[in-house]
């Protein structure tokens, strides 16, 4: 039994295995430089969570609340905090972040 290599297309082969692997690396390197400037980010906004978790599971919160249903708020105030899903949302993401990035 005799055996025709063709050293072009071995070649030819090897070349495109690099450059598919050098693609790979390239994705990779650049994700893996973005996430880790994300994850930077998210340790910086851990205290916010924090605060923003103990503010909705307060009296405050509840009286806040209360009082802007009530009119008493200046109109113009910013009030993203006293929505009732606006908080509860950001928790609810952040909890399945978090478990996202158990794996």
């Amino acid at each position: 039994m005799s055996y025709n290599f063709n050293v072009s297309n071995l070649m030819d082969e090897q070349l495109r295995r690099i450059r598919k692997m050098e693609r790979h690396l390239v994705r990779a390197a650049s994700t893996l430089k973005r996430l880790s400037s994300a994850l930077d980010k998210y340790d910086e906004a851990k205290a916010d969570i924090a605060a923003l978790s103990a503010y909705y599971a307060s009296n405050d919160w509840k009286q806040d609340f209360a009082d802007d249903e009530a009119g008493r708020l200046p109109k113009n105030l910013k009030r993203g905090v006293l929505s009732e899903d606006g908080i509860w949302n950001l928790l609810e993401e952040h909890r399945e972040l978090q478990e996202r990035m158990k794996d």
